[in-house]
């Protein structure tokens, strides 16, 4: 990829004159396009425990950087591209494994009932839309790009207070209706609950997604399996159907009792729009097409974006309320910050965190989750890609034949924080070192 910002010739002169431009080259080509690593200072050494023979010793001092640089992790896109299409990729192997079998689940997953169900927030006044073919309540035909999409027709009459405490407790909700799922299955089946649980079980994957009016609702993968999840056949009664109609009940009866404020009493569910679609496999002809990839290419689509995404809020937490002033944010979107704010004030509601959690608009809970036994786990997929390049690193340093010392090697090291990000130099070589699109990507266990 060529840079598409002057290069900034001191920095890199100085750095071609320290000797070391090859061997930075290769150090920031392990960064696969972060902008923002962990440096860090400090050194390692491996040791054979049998012969106590120094294997490999580290210093930061010696890097071409002058420290240890890590890749961030960060899963948006707006924080960091390269991390967060890491990501990306790891979330849609996941969902897919669970899916289609594969990362250590059986291909024979792929015969089980799954369903995509998308579970949205309530109304907490009427906002501005685009209600399929017809127009807006206030008599537009919005364009997909206007940004009055999602705020309020009335801001003075719209429910802020409500809307903030819903993407609150939006985690609590999610939680109820697993619980009610499991008993409207068994009801169906005709077991108890305890029963059940030695017949069946709930699989699922899901992704949380911010609407325009900034309200939280979840995309999920539910499937239905035997007792050991994935590993296991789904009774002979279990149908895409019955755990279509027991979803259905279950996000119907998922209710939590919410905070007294102001002398409103809060209750939340979810809304009234439910869609459930039974997932098909890639060959699937039907009417309606909703095939294992198409739903693994679209949760992980939203497990790299968060509320800055749909609704322009910042995608870092806030100090001050004072700072929303410096930036261009929707009024929409302050209003939905400063309610965050002043609840946050409050004593009775110090465990929900609003201040530090504003900038999301009070939802603090994870974007992706998964049962245990969906499918692999982000964990595994990160394991396998630092054992990728760990085996990378010791073919360079030994060469193709280096024995397999792992079991025995003793590792002694010792880190400390030393800062973030690159110098400009270093971000300028790093954006030229860039794969073009398409072309990035690296090996995941099987």
């Amino acid at each position: 990829m060529t840079p598409t910002t002057a290069p900034p010739v001191a920095d890199l002169l100085g750095l071609a004159q320290l000797g070391t431009m090859p061997a930075l080259m290769r150090q920031l080509s392990g960064l696969a396009g972060c902008t923002s690593p962990v440096r860090l200072d400090g050194w390692r050494t491996e040791i054979n425990e049998a012969t106590g023979q120094v294997l490999h010793h580290l210093e930061s001092a010696d890097l071409p950087a002058g420290n240890l640089l890590l890749r961030c992790g960060n899963r948006r896109v707006t924080r960091c591209p390269s991390c967060a299409e890491t990501y990306r990729r790891d979330t849609y192997h996941l969902i897919t494994a669970g899916l289609v079998g594969g990362k250590g689940t059986p291909e024979t997953v792929a015969a089980h009932p799954r369903v995509f169900a998308t579970f949205t927030a309530p109304s907490f006044g009427p906002v501005h839309n685009r209600p399929g073919s017809s127009t807006c309540r206030c008599g537009a035909a919005h364009p997909a790009d206007d940004p009055l999409l999602g705020s309020p027709l009335d801001p003075e009459t719209y429910d802020y207070q409500g809307a903030v405490l819903w993407n609150a407790h939006a985690g609590k909700i999610w939680a109820r209706f697993t619980i009610h799922l499991r008993r409207e299955i068994a009801k169906r089946a005709g077991l108890s609950q305890r029963a059940f649980k030695d017949i069946a079980r709930i699989s699922f994957g899901k992704v949380a997604e911010y609407q325009k009016r900034g309200a939280i609702h979840f995309h999920a993968v539910i499937r239905l399996d035997g007792p050991e999840g994935g590993d296991s056949p789904p009774p002979a009664w279990a149908t895409a159907d019955l755990l279509t109609d027991a979803i259905r009940a279950a996000a119907h009866r998922a209710d939590i009792p919410g905070p007294l404020v102001d002398g409103r009493q809060h209750r939340f569910a979810f809304g009234r729009q439910l869609d459930i679609r039974t997932i098909r496999n890639a060959d699937f002809a039907g009417p309606v097409q909703i095939t294992e990839r198409a739903v693994a290419a679209y949760i992980a689509k939203y497990a790299t974006k968060g509320a800055e995404a749909a609704t322009g809020t910042l995608d870092r937490p806030i100090r001050l309320l004072a700072e929303i002033a410096q930036h261009d944010i929707p009024e929409h979107t302050r209003r939905l910050i400063r309610t965050c704010w002043n609840l946050g004030a409050r004593p009775e509601l110090a465990e929900l965190r609003f201040r530090a959690w504003a900038h999301m608009l009070g939802f603090r809970g994870h974007f992706s989750t998964k049962t245990r036994k969906y499918s692999t786990t982000l964990g595994a997929l990160r394991d396998a890609r630092t054992a990728w390049r760990r085996a990378q690193t010791l073919e360079h340093l030994h060469g193709p034949d280096v024995p397999a010392t792992e079991d025995t090697t003793l590792v002694l090291a010792h880190w400390v924080f030393a800062g973030l990000g690159l110098t400009r130099g270093e971000a300028w070589l790093t954006q030229a070192l860039q794969p073009a699109p398409g072309t990035e990507g690296e090996p995941t266990h099987d």
